[in-house]
């Protein structure tokens, strides 16, 4: 089992912090809203860190993890909007994972999902031969999270046909899920204690605003925003890039100042305002923290495997061109110009790679 869960490419926050959570499960004497396996408090000591003696799993702010906490032990849904990056997504996978011990009823949002992607589904060969039955049944997250009493999370709500998103509108009201095909009792799940719904939504993505208003009065609305301290900023990339770089086989993550530089010029990029704040370009695309961690990845896989070294700044460039830019011609154009005309007057052996690297950027 071990080495099994050593080959998952990304075990869920359940798995991957599962004696932290036993640890709390076994200390924790406050009470708890019915259906949770910890309490609130238990709940922000897993998300937020505990007094130093385990680090904190994302920086938000603590009156963001409490309100969340509370919409969540009530029967209304939550629903966490904010630009790409942002973590939206690791705090729902961490709350789900805390309160029920379980991130993976997921639903995933699309263009393409259908209501059978979130409720339930048929298998067809039982359905032909014997009709409609629960045997013939087949659960998908929401069926599952009512039954059990566990959180769903709904990532990306807002891409989904405006017709499969108000299919949510009676469980969330009546806390019923029908299933017209079976008779009696098995044509109705009630939803168990502990149930509830955690969304996300993208604010840069079109359709955040399309939710009818019957839906959005369902939900309490949380804004989850970038990280506005550059130290914070700077320990969770520097944490999480070790910690991707380590299930590679990579021991050690780039250094101290090739990560200062990474996240330094992704925040002045990102807000337009630069070290000595002045103004200057921003870019269109989104340089979150969550594209400063794969960055730092890219680099320390790069220099380990290339070159037998850690990386230097030089190498976010090329990463930078592929993993935030993109492709994106007047980004690129901003990026140059921000090498040559602010990077070019910074000093520091890292700043100095940095710019000599312009070039790798493509034409």
């Amino acid at each position: 089992m071990k080495n099994k869960e050593s080959a998952t490419q990304r075990p869920p926050v359940e798995l991957l912090h599962a004696d932290e959570l036993a640890r709390l499960r076994k200390s924790d004497k406050d009470p708890r809203p019915p259906g949770w396996q910890l309490s609130l408090r238990a709940v922000r000591r897993f998300i937020l860190g505990d007094n130093g003696k385990t680090p904190p799993k994302l920086v938000v702010p603590a009156s963001l993890v409490d309100r969340a906490m509370v919409t969540l032990a009530s029967n209304r849904a939550l629903l966490l909007v904010g630009e790409p990056g942002t973590a939206k997504s690791l705090l729902s996978e961490l709350l789900a994972a805390a309160i029920s011990g379980d991130s993976t009823l997921t639903i995933q949002g699309g263009a393409a999902t259908t209501e059978d992607q979130i409720k339930y589904a048929w298998n067809y060969a039982l359905l032909l031969n014997e009709g409609p039955s629960p045997r013939a049944l087949v659960p998908a997250p929401l069926y599952s999270g009512m039954q059990g009493g566990r959180l769903v999370r709904f990532e990306e709500i807002t891409r989904c046909p405006p017709e499969v998103q108000d299919s949510l509108l009676s469980v969330l009201s009546e806390r019923v899920l029908m299933v017209p095909e079976l008779a009696g009792d098995d044509g109705r799940v009630f939803a168990q204690a502990g149930f509830n719904l955690i969304a996300t939504a993208n604010t840069r993505d079109r359709g955040v605003n399309e939710m009818s208003s019957a839906l959005k009065r369902r939900f309490a609305f949380e804004t989850v925003f970038p990280i506005a301290d550059l130290d914070a900023e700077l320990d969770l990339v520097r944490r999480e890039s070790a910690r991707l770089l380590a299930t590679s086989g990579v021991p050690h993550a780039p250094p101290d100042d090739v990560l200062e530089v990474l996240v330094a010029s992704f925040r002045e990029l990102r807000n337009g305002v630069d070290g000595d704040g002045g103004g200057m370009e921003r870019l269109a695309s989104v340089l979150s923290t969550a594209e400063a961690v794969s960055v730092a990845y890219a680099v320390g896989l790069r220099g380990y495997y290339l070159r037998g070294d850690r990386g230097d700044a030089g190498d976010i460039v090329e990463a930078l061109a592929g993993t935030a830019v993109k492709d994106n011609a007047d980004d690129l154009k901003k990026v140059r110009r921000y090498l040559e005309q602010r990077v070019a007057r910074r000093e520091g052996a890292q700043w100095r790679a940095f710019y000599e690297a312009r070039h790798r950027l493509p034409a």
